[in-house]
C-alpha cells in the first residue's frame, strides 16, 4: 500500500508540472515560388518531430528592404532562433548583424550573406551546378557550339557562383562559345525579356540555351520559339521541382533537355536549429548535395518525389489531428490522472487476487504432490505384500492339486484347509484395505474407452480360465521345439515359482531387471515375455516400449504380471504397449491361458503372413504393431526390388533393414516359423505361380526372373511347395 501511495503521489506531481521549454524559430524567405513552397511544407513536417516547436514564416518577395523589416520585426515579437536565405549577398547584413548581436542564433540557408555574424549556413554547392550543368551541355553539344547564358538576380550568391562554375567549364572547351550572359532575376518573364531583346540584335544561332533555374530557361524557350520556330535551340535549368509545372515534368516531357536538383531539405534545417537549441553538437557548415535530371531518369525521379509529396500531406494531416487530440487530451488532463489512479488501484487488486489464487494453485500442487506420494506408498505396499501373497496362495493352490495330497491323512488335509482358507482370507483382506485406500486417494477420472475395455476383456479369463492341453502349447507339430519365454522380475522366489508352473511347456529364460532383460531379449528373440511392473534399474514400462520400440524385439507379446492392481495401473500397462495384465496374487491357470492365448494368437498371424497373398492380409495387420507393420512393409519392398536377384541372402536383407543377421534370422523365423531363406524361396515361388497362372512367359524365363539359378532347380522346388508341376494347366 505504501508504494502505491508513492506512485499516486508521482502522478499527481508530474501532472502539474510544466511543459518542455517551447520554442519560437523565425523563418525569413527572401522571395515566394513553387521551390520555397516545398522548402516550408519540409520545414513544418520536420518541426512535427519536436512537440515543443513553432514556426514564424515571413516572405519578402525579392525586396530587400522588405526582408529587413520582417527580421526585424520578428526579433521584436520574440524568437530563439532566426532562419534566414538573404536576397542578395550584402544588403541584408545590418539586419542579420542585429539578429545575431542580441544572442539569437543564426542560420542562414540557400544564399550567403557577407556578414560573418552568423550560427551555421546550410546550402548547396552552387558552383558545382553551374560546372555540373556546364558539362552536361559540352557534352551534348560534342565539343561544338553556341551558348546562351541567363542568370539569376544580380547580387544573390546562388547566380554569381553558378555563373562561375559554368563559365569555368566553358573556359576549357574552345569549341564551345558563350555568345552571351544575359541577366534575369529567376522569374520565367524576366528571361524572357533579356533573351528577346537579345533576339532583336543578333541574329547569330543559338544551340543551347543555360537557365540558371528552370523557371528562365522556359522563359527563354518561349522568347526562341516564338522569334525562331525552326531553330533546333535546346534548354537546361536548375531546381528540379517535382509537380506538373516543375523541372522535372519539364524535362520527361522534353521541353527542357536537363535540370539540376537544387535541394530544399527542409527537414534538415529544423534538425541543425535543433541541435543548436538544445547545446547538441552540429556542424558549421552543411552541404547539400543534388543530382542531373535527364530523360532517363527524370520519370522514376518524379514518380519518387510525388510520392513524398503524398507522404507530406498526409503527414500534415496526421499531425494536425494530432494536435487537435492532443488538445482534448490536455483539457482532460486531471481526469486523466484520476482514471490512472483508478487502474492502478484495479491492478493492485487484480494482482492481490492472483497472488491468491496462485496461493491455491500451490497448495493444491501440494495435496496433489501428497496425494501422489501417499498412493505410491500404497502401490510400494501392494507390491510388498502381493508378492509374498501370490508365493503363498498359487504354490498352496498347486500343492492341493498334487496326487500326494489325496492320500494324505485327515488331520493333514484339515491343516491344508486351514492354511489355505487363511491364506484366501488374508489375500481378500489386503486387497480390500489396499483398494479402499488408493479410492480415497485416486481422483476419478476417465481413461481412454478403449483401453478401459481391453483391461475388462483381460480381467474375463480369470473368472473362467481356459483349459490347456499339453499339446496345445507347441506349434502344433509333434517334435516341434517348445516355445521361448523370458521372465523378467526383481525377486528370486517369483522367477522360480513362475519357472516351476511354466516349465515342461515352455523353454524359460530369466532376467532380475528391465535392463538386463533387455538384452536376454535382444539376444534371444523369445517367444512371450512376462516382467514385472517395479524393478529397480529399469522397470517394467519402460522395459515394454523398448521392446516394443526395437524393430528386432516389437513383435513379441508381453504380459505384465505385477501388484499394481488399480484401473489407471492397467491403463499405464497397455500404453505402454504391453499384450497383457495380470495383478498379483494370480492362478497359475489364469496365466498360462493368457499365455497360450497370446501364442495362439501369434500361430494364426504366421498362418496369415504365409498365405498365398503377397500383399499383408488386413486381419494380420490388425494383429500387427505399428513397427511391424513398418517392417513387413520394409521387407517385401526389399524382395520386390530384388526379387531376379539369385544372390540375394540374409546378410543382404539384414543390411538393407538395419539389423543384424541373427536378429533378422529370429525376427523372421519368430513371426513366420520359417528361416529368412526358406521365407525368400517361399514368396520367390508365390510370385512365380502367379506369373505362370498370367502366362507372362516360359517356365524358364520365369525361374530366372524370379531368381532361381536354374529351371530344373526351380521345377523342384515348385512341385515341393505346390504339389503340381509349373507345366500342369490348372495352375
Amino acid at each position: 500500500m505504501r508504494n502505491l501511495l508513492f506512485i499516486i503521489s508521482l502522478l499527481i506531481i508530474a501532472s502539474g508540472c510544466s511543459k518542455p521549454k517551447h520554442y519560437r524559430i523565425g523563418i525569413s524567405q527572401c522571395s515566394a515560388d513553387i521551390w520555397r513552397d516545398k522548402q516550408n511544407a519540409e520545414l513544418r513536417v520536420g518541426a512535427y518531430a519536436y512537440e515543443n516547436m513553432e514556426l514564424c514564416f515571413a516572405a519578402a518577395y525579392d525586396s530587400d528592404q522588405r526582408q529587413i523589416q520582417q527580421i526585424d520585426s520578428l526579433l521584436n515579437v520574440g524568437i530563439d532562433l532566426l532562419i534566414v536565405a538573404p536576397n542578395q549577398l550584402s544588403t541584408i547584413s545590418p539586419a542579420i548583424d542585429r539578429a545575431y548581436d542580441r544572442g539569437i542564433p543564426v542560420i542562414v540557408f540557400e544564399r550567403k550573406t557577407s556578414s560573418k555574424k552568423f550560427t551555421a549556413y546550410v546550402g548547396a554547392d552552387n558552383y558545382e551546378m553551374g560546372r555540373s550543368m556546364g558539362e552536361f551541355i559540352v557534352s551534348r553539344l560534342g565539343g561544338h557550339g553556341t551558348v546562351l547564358e541567363v542568370m539569376g538576380l544580380k547580387g544573390s550568391s546562388p547566380a554569381i557562383e553558378r555563373h562561375k562554375g559554368f563559365s569555368d567549364v566553358l573556359r576549357d572547351h574552345p569549341g564551345i562559345t558563350l555568345k552571351a550572359t544575359l541577366q534575369g532575376d529567376w522569374s520565367e518573364q524576366s528571361a524572357y525579356n533579356a533573351v528577346k531583346q537579345y533576339l532583336d540584335s543578333n541574329n547569330a544561332p543559338i544551340d543551347y540555351v543555360f537557365g540558371q533555374n528552370d523557371r528562365m530557361a522556359l522563359g527563354a524557350r518561349r522568347a526562341i520559339t516564338e522569334r525562331r520556330p525552326d531553330a533546333a535551340t535546346r534548354y537546361s535549368g536548375i531546381d528540379a521541382l517535382p509537380g506538373d509545372r516543375g523541372g522535372i515534368s519539364m524535362v520527361r516531357d522534353s521541353i527542357l533537355d536537363a535540370s539540376y536538383i537544387y535541394p530544399t531539405h527542409g527537414e534538415k534545417l529544423i534538425e541543425v536549429a535543433a541541435a543548436i537549441l538544445n547545446a547538441k553538437p552540429y556542424d558549421k557548415e552543411v552541404k547539400l548535395t543534388g543530382a542531373l535530371v535527364t530523360a532517363e531518369n527524370a520519370g522514376v525521379i518524379l514518380l519518387q518525389a510525388e510520392e513524398i509529396k503524398h507522404q507530406s500531406v498526409f503527414l500534415d494531416n496526421l499531425h494536425k489531428k494530432a494536435d487537435n487530440y492532443l488538445a482534448q487530451l490536455d483539457s482532460q488532463r486531471y481526469a486523466t490522472v484520476l482514471l490512472i489512479i483508478l487502474i492502478i488501484v484495479l491492478v493492485l487488486l487484480l494482482v492481490l487476487l492472483y497472488l491468491y489464487y496462485q496461493q491455491r494453485a500451490r497448495i493444491a500442487a501440494e495435496r496433489e504432490e501428497l496425494t501422489h506420494t501417499q498412493l505410491e506408498f500404497y502401490t510400494q505396499v501392494a507390491h510388498q505384500l502381493r508378492t509374498p501373497l501370490t508365493l503363498i496362495d498359487g504354490p498352496l493352490k498347486q500343492l492341493g492339486e498334487v496326487p500326494e495330497m489325496a492320500g494324505a491323512g485327515e488331520q493333514t488335509r484339515h491343516i491344508y484347509s486351514i492354511v489355505s482358507r487363511n491364506a484366501e482370507q488374508l489375500t481378500a483382506l489386503v486387497n480390500k484395505i489396499l483398494e479402499a485406500q488408493q479410492g480415497k486417494l485416486l481422483p476419478s477420472g476417465d481413461a481412454d474407452s478403449a483401453t478401459i475395455e481391453r483391461i475388462k476383456a483381460e480381467m474375463e479369463p480369470a473368472t473362467e480360465p481356459a483349459a490347456v492341453s499339453q499339446d496345445e502349447t507347441h506349434h502344433g507339430n509333434a517334435g516341434d521345439e517348445l516355445p521361448q519365454l523370458l521372465v523378467v522380475d526383481d525377486n528370486d522366489d517369483i522367477r522360480a515359482y513362475l519357472s516351476i508352473i511354466l516349465q515342461g511347456r515352455y523353454n524359460v529364460a530369466v532376467a532380475p531387471d528391465g535392463e538386463q532383460g533387455l538384452a536376454v531379449a535382444r539376444e534371444t528373440v523369445p517367444d512371450l515375455i512376462i516382467s514385472d511392473v517395479m524393478m529397480p534399474v529399469m522397470d517394467g514400462l519402460e522395459f515394454t516400449k523398448r521392446i516394443k520400440s526395437d524393430i528386432a524385439t516389437s513383435h513379441i507379446p508381453v504380459i505384465l504380471l505385477t501388484a499394481r492392481a488399480l484401473s489407471h495401473h492397467k491403463v499405464e500397462g497397455y500404453e505402454s504397449g504391453a499384450d497383457g495384465y495380470i495383478t498379483k496374487p494370480f492362478s497359475p491357470q489364469v496365466l498360462l491361458a493368457r499365455v497360450d492365448n497370446l501364442l495362439r494368437s501369434r500361430r494364426q498371424l504366421k498362418d496369415l503372413l504365409l498365405g498365398g497373398d503377397r500383399r499383408l492380409a488386413p486381419e494380420a495387420a490388425t494383429m500387427l504393431s505399428e513397427a511391424d507393420r513398418q517392417f513387413i512393409q520394409r521387407f517385401a519392398e526389399t524382395l520386390d526390388s530384388r526379387h531376379a536377384d539369385s544372390t540375394l541372402g540374409v546378410e543382404d536383407l539384414a543390411a538393407a533393414l538395419g539389423m543384424s543377421r541373427i536378429q533378422l534370422y529370429r525376427k523372421i523365423k519368430a513371426m513366420t516359423g520359417l528361416s529368412p531363406n526358406e521365407y525368400i524361396r517361399k514368396e520367390r515361388l508365390q510370385r512365380a505361380r502367379q506369373l505362370l497362372h498370367d502366362k507372362a512367359a516360359t517356365v524358364a524365363e520365369i525361374a530366372y526372373r524370379v531368381g532361381f539359378t536354374t529351371p530344373s532347380y526351380f521345377t523342384k522346388c515348385f512341385k515341393e511347395e505346390f504339389g503340381i508341376l509349373p507345366t500342369d494347366p490348372n495352375i
